[in-house]
């Protein structure tokens, strides 16, 4: 499914590459972590190379190669001029590429993923590689980032979005919906199914960082699948294994998934600016913590590998609990006023 790196680094300098083949294969990241890293990577030295005066600025960022990015140029690299691209990404970045709506300034979420991806970068040129003998990014801190709480569809909401799912693939759209609202797949978990992934009531899901876990299936799940699998369509040879199957035979992607559970979301009358495929897994796991499941249980079935990113739905509990007492319809009742003291004659 993943393209090899080579395929899509074929323009970067030697040491990114070898820095691409360290963390898939030493480190274990997958081809598609490695793949946002040099995204990330390709871009900070593009900028870099613009604002060190090497390049025109009226040169568009996407023309700048980096093939020629050496050891040399990286020793130059200050925490200043990762400063300066940061400011960049804050303000000037625009949102949208290719978007003539776009807005500018890359969100602290954004900016921290390509922070991780420059610490991680220099840590490797000085202490795997021993090319630096200083890290210029040692002492960068990840930019301030709001943890809001995820947002989720109620149970009603739920089921109306099942009970909609109608047309030519209501069978597989039915089913696509099913597991992520049961078992709290990330989308790119769901597309990467594998007929063999499955063995009685299990099924085996590859998540982030290449991490393999068990995920067991309620009668809801095995009914959408038993539904679903005479219906499949036959894919070409290359995707024959794939669970779910787009029109065109192949495997379908994460973009076609995205694009039918807003689809099915417009059609069951439900907010499509508010809810997406990933906030089906937040609903998935917002509704088995209401409903009694532990956090380490949670925890195992989204595939966290930090408990902490699991309590955020404990903080969702907490809102509800604060938001029941404010509807009690006694909550504005306030308590009588004092009777003022008799006055003495």
């Amino acid at each position: 499914m993943d393209k090899p790196m080579s395929l899509y680094a074929q323009d970067a300098p030697r040491v990114l590459r070898d820095f691409l083949t360290y963390i898939s294969t030493i480190q274990g990241k997958s081809a598609k972590t490695a793949h946002e890293y040099y995204l990330d990577l390709r871009l900070f030295l593009r900028v870099l190379k613009r604002n060190k005066g090497l390049v025109s600025r009226d040169l568009p960022l996407d023309k700048i190669a980096i093939d020629d990015v050496d050891i040399e140029f990286l020793r130059t690299i200050t925490l200043s001029d990762v400063y300066d691209y940061l400011e960049y990404m804050a303000g000037e970045r625009p949102t949208q590429q290719n978007s003539v709506t776009t807005d500018y300034g890359l969100s602290g979420t954004s900016r921290a993923r390509k922070v991780s991806a420059i610490r991680a970068f220099f840590r490797y040129l000085t202490n795997k590689k021993h090319l630096l003998e200083v890290d210029p990014v040692r002492y960068l801190e990840s930019p301030t980032t709001r943890k809001s709480l995820p947002v989720y569809l109620t149970t009603e909401d739920s089921i109306r979005l099942l009970e909609s799912v109608q047309g030519a693939n209501a069978e597989r759209d039915y089913c696509i919906l099913t597991l992520f609202l049961n078992c709290g797949l990330r989308v790119s978990e769901l597309v990467g199914l594998d007929l063999t992934d499955f063995q009685g009531d299990t099924v085996r899901v590859l998540g982030k960082g290449a991490k393999e876990r068990t995920v067991y299936l309620n009668d809801a799940c095995r009914a959408a699948l038993e539904r679903y699998l005479p219906k499949r369509l036959q894919p070409h040879e290359r995707d024959r294994d794939a669970l779910f199957i787009s029109r065109n035979r192949n495997r379908i992607n994460v973009q076609t998934v995205k694009w039918l559970v807003k689809k099915h979301l417009g059609q069951a009358g439900l907010d499509t600016q508010k809810y997406s495929a990933h906030k089906l897994r937040h609903t998935a796991a917002t509704l088995m913590y209401q409903n009694g499941v532990d956090i380490r249980t949670l925890q195992s079935i989204l595939g966290h590998t930090d408990v902490s990113t699991t309590m955020i739905y404990t903080h969702i509990e907490d809102r509800n609990l604060r938001e029941a007492a404010t509807k009690n319809p006694l909550a504005t009742v306030a308590p009588p006023s004092p009777e003022a003291p008799p006055q003495e004659e």
